[in-house]
């Protein structure tokens, strides 16, 4: 279909899947490989206990609020060079690329240091006490050290797929994966390092592929190149840049904090039911990772055409996208969602029966409900890559801020059905924040002007 050709020949014909689908499939992959690094980590770790499960959940969101933020430059930054690519403005894209790499990076090593300070602080808020508190603050500490090389990582990611290369980031996650996968049962099991050995195996795996990417970036041969002369501080340019990138990043982050919060919340019904749910989330999140890919790719072509301001092709994407997303999800999450697929999936992480029970009632509500996914994940991806990076930002705030803790609140308070409260308030929350970005891109998006950095 697109073998022989290159990204900007596939956008100009006709088969608008195709640029998708080249962008897609490797971008897919790659977050298939990288989910495998918490995936190996749990595993490894499930065999330790339920507290090393609960420890290395209860981190996760905490980390993931850091790499949001950073995130969130990096998305902008590629719907920009996409924009800029497509309008054939090749010296504005490079301009971009060193602004958004000298902001993310002071970003990390500022954030990080904060956080090292105060992460006895959070733990304790958080409720962690006795053993898993020691287990959270050994990981924390410790990740939080690769953070500003997992920034470099995202970066590269971002240019290369901005430049419709998302095949080269693939191979690095594989091996860095694979580095991951080696570490991992000779540090958490032969050395008897615990949770610390799987925060050494993630940081010396993440640490290899970053340096590589550095290495990458500075002998590219493509449109983007990492010249000294791009790193001269444009306050106009840095400005526009904000603009797109600070809504999503803040939304982002407001939104990773809000799982801290959950967390908390699930945290307060003990050690099994923080396992259970960061296991049962973990699983369930692979089925959607197409999904992701085919957002994360729309969103790129998507700047593409806003570039050469070809409106009717970015409907057509969008349209095909968020078919092929339901249509998967519906099948898949009705498949996994059968009680006995989602015992013995879990049952490869835990050999406890209180959480693989617990784990699997989760993972079947989920996974039933997330063709809302599909919707949501798309109708986003047309936000962020037309430039309306607030609307998009604001359908995730909603969709936890106010849909998920609403629903917790009555359905845990007022109709006192505990944990499982909290399994539903998920995909409440998700089936209204589709409805709400569906409704917002029919009444307003596509008949509004897109907004590009010139």
């Amino acid at each position: 279909m697109f073998k022989n050709k290159n990204f900007q020949q596939l956008l100009d014909e006709n088969f608008t899947l195709a640029p998708i689908l080249k962008l897609a499939i490797p971008i897919t992959i790659t977050s298939i490989i990288q989910s495998l690094y918490n995936l190996i980590d749990t595993y490894w770790l499930g065999k330790l206990g339920i507290n090393e499960l609960a420890a290395i959940n209860l981190v996760t969101p905490i980390q993931q609020t850091i790499i949001a933020f950073g995130s969130g430059i990096t998305v902008a930054g590629a719907i920009l060079i996409s924009q800029n690519l497509g309008a054939r403005k090749i010296e504005l894209a490079n301009k971009i690329v060193a602004h958004i790499l000298t902001f993310t990076i002071s970003f990390a090593l500022l954030s990080c240091i904060i956080i090292l300070s105060q992460s006895t602080n959070i733990l304790i808020w958080l409720g962690a006490e006795d053993n898993i508190f020691q287990e959270s603050k050994m990981y924390l500490d410790l990740i939080l050290f690769g953070m500003p090389l997992l920034y470099i990582l995202n970066i590269y990611t971002s240019v290369s797929q901005s430049q419709g290369n998302s095949f080269y980031p693939m191979l690095l996650n594989l091996l860095g994966s694979i580095i991951n996968i080696i570490l991992d049962p000779y540090l958490i099991i032969h050395l008897e390092k615990g949770i610390y050995g799987a925060g050494l195996a993630t940081l010396i795996s993440k640490g290899t592929i970053a340096l590589i990417s550095i290495i990458l970036l500075l002998k590219s041969k493509q449109n983007i190149k990492i010249k000294l002369k791009y790193f001269k501080i444009d306050l106009n340019l840095l400005k526009k840049i904000l603009f797109i990138a600070l809504p999503i990043s803040f939304g982002n982050s407001t939104m990773q904090f809000g799982f801290i919060l959950m967390s908390k919340i699930v945290l307060s019904y003990g050690p099994i039911a923080m396992a259970a749910y960061g296991v049962g989330n973990k699983i369930n999140g692979l089925i959607s990772l197409p999904v992701q890919g085919i957002s994360s790719a729309l969103a790129t072509v998507v700047g593409q055409y806003v570039g050469k301001e070809n409106h009717k092709k970015i409907r057509k994407s969008y349209i095909i996208s968020r078919r092929i997303c339901l249509i998967f999800l519906l099948f898949g999450g009705i498949i996994l969602s059968r009680k006995p697929i989602s015992s013995s999936i879990v049952k490869v992480f835990t050999n406890d029966i209180n959480v693989i029970d617990m784990g699997s009632t989760l993972l079947s509500i989920l996974a039933l409900f997330s063709f809302t996914n599909a919707i949501h994940n798309t109708t986003r991806a047309v936000f962020n890559g037309e430039g309306f990076t607030k609307i998009a930002v604001l359908s995730d705030v909603l969709r936890i801020w106010i849909f998920r803790f609403l629903s917790v609140y009555f359905l845990t308070k007022v109709f006192a059905l505990g944990v499982v409260g909290i399994w539903y308030s998920i995909v409440i929350s998700n089936g209204l924040a589709a409805l709400f970005s569906i409704s917002v891109y029919t009444l307003k998006i596509k008949n509004k002007k897109v907004k590009t950095i010139t």
